[in-house]
């Protein structure tokens, strides 16, 4: 089943201690995050933000996208099974208006058609949980993060001293995977290491063949810190991953096969002085894909990006942020080489004046090395009406600037490209219902104009003949409503799901592969002290998908059962059935979804 754990907050990264498991009563407790540039905790923030905790992770399936796609205001989109072209889209907008992080690494690959991530090759080995924070995040995070930013975190020791986790899943079209963590934590140490290797024969990506497309990956993650005294500490963190995908390179040709190379590392260093906690660091990321029949066949991209961030307390009531960064992107196409560099400045300012307010205003502005600065914008607020009821807001303007791909390939215009600019708005009321669950009502909108696409304008040169990449006309709406809670029956059953109604268009167009309505409700119940099974079901209708005039793809309707037993406190089994019904589906024309699917998989933790 896909869990779903909704938490509010506004965060560039977590480093909260782990959030209660799902099975557990959901509190909002008083945990420290970073929120924004500054510090805040859960019950005062004013932007959304929807968590995938590890145990989503684990029963969701290997590919970390399944359970992202229970989460409100979320939907999915894949040409195929793992490792294939998957595109998320937070509130109707694709995934490249959403920034990607990876332990604080930039993942997106800027040797993409457009600035890029592609969620199909993120399993779920490794990981701790998966964060995703919606609305314009400009302000914090620079360009492509007009729909959110996706926060990935790997795991993390949670105890003293030596500990781990290990898991081996086995399961349909002869998928095995394997991952183990093990770890170090004192006082003054925080290390952790951790390895998984996935293989798969896979379906066939196409509706126009039965021939398998298989994927293999293999992936590394480190993390290691050091607190060289009461006021310095340093660290690093790194990620690996290599894989192989199978893909169907037209209806008449099932030979593809793209190899694909991820690597980052980051170093910092954090240091007080005084009242004033300072961060500088580096971090660089490389993307490889290597595609033997492909029309382009290798695609290189490169990120340096170094940061500096100070943070402190003018006064009990008020905080400051500020900081700079630089940064420089680099792109390889069969040699073909393009760069370009940003440098940054920005700051926040977080007002607490009593204990039912908290309002943050940020503000950033980026210089590009090829076009004009672009100054973003963002106000959270939020307002604790009574002791369990809060409202919350948040306002942002922000931007994403023309790939390296758009501004310098054969299919670059003439002209300087111009960023697309957004500005977004949202709303939203909770209210707890003590120990037995809670529920929430948002309600948001986002516009996008001086748009980039490919066509025929003044833009373009005489010998590109089919156009180039050009600014469009026109402006993008999405709007809508996202409604999601939990409630616990008694001790053993609970009940929680979510709603998202989206209406995505351009200039009256509707955007194609946004479902309009996307319902998801679940149920769990502890059958005994150590079974506990769950049944989920997810509902899409009206999305349209194709080229010219697009036309609706079929509604459809899934059912997931699942079930685990707890052998001891530290050693568990897992079963699971994805779309028991075994419904045909599809989420892009012409490309199968997964069938009736069997798991099996054994977790320890020491």
């Amino acid at each position: 089943m896909k869990r779903l754990t909704t938490k509010l907050l506004v965060c560039t990264t977590l480093v909260a201690p782990s959030i209660a498991a799902a099975q557990d009563v959901i509190e909002l407790e008083d945990i420290v995050v970073f929120g924004g540039l500054l510090p805040t905790n859960l019950e005062t923030t004013g932007s959304t933000i929807d968590i995938a905790d590890n145990d989503d992770l684990t029963i969701s399936g290997l590919g970390a996208d399944a359970a992202l796609d229970g989460l409100p205001g979320i939907s999915l989109t894949s040409n195929g099974g793992l490792g294939t072209q998957t595109s998320l889209r937070i509130r109707g907008l694709g995934d490249a208006f959403i920034g990607v992080r990876f332990d604080g690494i930039d993942v997106t690959d800027p040797s993409s058609t457009q600035t890029r991530f592609n969620f199909g090759t993120l399993t779920n080995t490794g990981l701790d949980r998966v964060a995703v924070i919606k609305g314009t995040q400009s302000a914090i995070y620079g360009s492509d993060a007009i729909a959110g930013v996706v926060e990935i975190e790997s795991w993390r020791p949670d105890v003293d001293g030596v500990s781990g986790r290990a898991r081996v899943e086995a399961g349909s079209f002869e998928t095995y995977a394997a991952d183990v963590s093990l770890g170090f934590r004192d006082e003054r140490t925080e290390l952790a290491l951790s390895f998984g290797r996935i293989t798969s024969e896979g379906f066939s990506a196409r509706d126009s063949d039965d021939e398998d497309d298989g994927f293999t990956q293999s992936n590394a993650n480190l993390f290691a810190a050091y607190q060289v005294s009461d006021a310095i500490r340093v660290g690093i963190n790194g990620l690996w991953a290599d894989s192989t995908t199978e893909f169907d390179r037209s209806t008449t040709d099932t030979s593809g096969e793209l190899d694909a190379t991820r690597r980052g590392l980051r170093a910092f260093a954090e240091f007080e002085t005084g009242a004033w906690t300072h961060e500088l660091s580096f971090s660089r990321f490389e993307t490889e894909r290597f595609d033997a029949g492909g029309f382009t066949q290798e695609f290189i991209g490169e990120r340096d990006t170094v940061a500096y961030l100070a943070t402190g307390d003018i006064s009990p009531s008020l905080s400051l942020a500020f900081g700079a960064d630089w940064t420089e992107e680099r792109s390889s196409l069969d040699g073909t080489e393009n760069d370009a560099s940003n440098s940054a400045i920005f700051g926040e300012v977080k007002s607490t004046p009593n204990d039912q307010v908290e309002l943050s205003l940020t503000l950033r502005y980026d210089d590009y090395s090829d076009f004009d600065g672009q100054l973003s914008g963002r106000a959270a607020l939020s307002y604790a009406l009574t002791d369990s009821t809060t409202v919350r807001a948040s306002l942002g303007t922000g931007y994403r600037a023309p790939s390296l791909f758009e501004r310098f390939s054969d299919f670059a215009g003439e002209g300087t490209l111009d960023p697309e600019s957004s500005r977004s708005f949202d709303l939203g009321v909770e209210h707890n219902f003590g120990s037995f669950g809670s529920i929430r009502a948002t309600v948001f909108y986002t516009e996008i104009d001086n748009l980039i696409g490919f066509g025929v304008g003044d833009n373009c040169r005489d010998d590109q003949t089919f156009g180039c990449y050009t600014q469009l006309d026109g402006t993008t709406e999405t709007k809508g409503l996202e409604l999601s809670g939990t409630y616990a029956f008694s001790d053993r059953v609970r009940v929680s799901g979510s709603y998202t109604l989206t209406n995505a268009e351009t200039d009256g167009e509707r955007l194609i592969r946004v479902p309009r309505h996307d319902l998801s409700l679940a149920l769990e119940a502890d059958v005994t002290d150590r079974l506990e099974v769950g049944v989920n079901v997810t509902r899409v209708a009206d999305i349209l998908d194709g080229f010219g005039t697009p036309t609706p793809l079929d509604d459809y309707t899934v059912v997931d059962l699942s079930a685990r037993y707890a052998f001891t406190d530290t050693a568990s089994a897992y079963a699971a059935i994805d779309n028991v019904g075994d419904t045909d589906y599809q989420t892009v024309r012409g490309f199968n979804a997964p069938e009736r699917t069997i798991r099996f998989g054994i977790e320890t933790t020491f």
